[in-house]
């Protein structure tokens, strides 16, 4: 996580924890930095402007003024439920973090007695697991940062077949699947769109090359799968209910749209 990164979620930490506050060691154990560089990260936020308090004593630490918070969020205990079964089924390793901290800001939200129901709701539930290799936590978040800020990527990749290419490739999606992750890219070496095993990336890093115009980058197709686009959670006002959220294909016209990477 960069600075820039830390120093916002610095401020959704503090906001989530409320008048409880957290400690600079708290928080040097969440972010997995110093307690120093937590304290000159807090230190920058209040030169910049952002209301911090501290309290005194052994439960003391760093709060944000509540003018910055927002009003209590009133989940259902139903909501609070489904919600967790979300996160729960999307453990990925590029957003395992941020799912923790949504779920840690819901729970600081709601009341006791509605908390509890929920916790004992979902503890009725059990989801079906499919292990499967995680990719690098270092080399996926380049890839997710290179699909988010469209920058051309130089991979090393280790096909099914054991032989190892260098490539550059200008990634389009990171597609998250029962049988791993994987990236989209379009890859200079076979001049075509390809399909990467995330977890087969033995390293990954931007480079200076300019990506080429921007084109429409088809929808992936990987496994046979069609996908779902989570962009449509995010615009619950378009959603119609009963609705299939964000579906891309229709599962009677999937095909083999993309060749792996090879």
């Amino acid at each position: 996580m960069n600075r820039m990164d830390r120093l916002y979620a610095l401020v959704e930490e503090l906001r989530a924890a409320g008048p409880r506050g957290r400690t600079a060691r708290q928080l040097a154990g969440h972010f997995e930095v110093s307690v120093r560089t937590i304290e000159r990260d807090l230190s920058a936020l209040g030169q910049a402007g952002v209301p911090l308090a501290t309290k005194q004593g052994r439960t003391g630490g760093y709060t944000l003024d509540p003018s910055m918070s927002l009003p209590p969020l009133n989940f259902t205990p139903r909501e609070a439920t489904a919600i967790a079964v979300a996160l729960s089924r999307g453990d990925h390793v590029l957003f395992a973090r941020d799912a923790r901290s949504a779920l840690q800001k819901i729970v600081a939200a709601m009341p006791e007695r509605a908390l509890e129901e929920a916790r004992t709701a979902a503890a009725k539930v059990r989801l079906l697991v499919q292990p499967v290799p995680d990719p690098d936590a270092e080399i996926a978040e380049t890839i997710w940062r290179a699909v988010r800020d469209n920058h051309v990527l130089r991979i090393g990749y280790v096909d099914v077949g054991g032989i190892g290419t260098e490539r550059e490739v200008e990634p389009q999606h990171v597609v998250v699947g029962p049988n791993g992750s994987y990236l989209t890219a379009w890859c200079h070496l076979r001049q075509d769109d390809r399909v990467f095993r995330m977890d087969r990336i033995t390293r990954a890093e931007r480079t200076p090359t300019p990506p080429r115009p921007r084109r429409a980058a088809p929808e992936p197709v990987v496994d046979g799968h069609c996908t779902k686009l989570p962009e449509w959670v995010l615009r619950p006002e378009d959603l119609l209910p009963n609705s299939d959220i964000g579906l891309s294909r229709d599962p009677a016209t999937v095909g083999a749209a993309r060749r792996p990477g090879g």
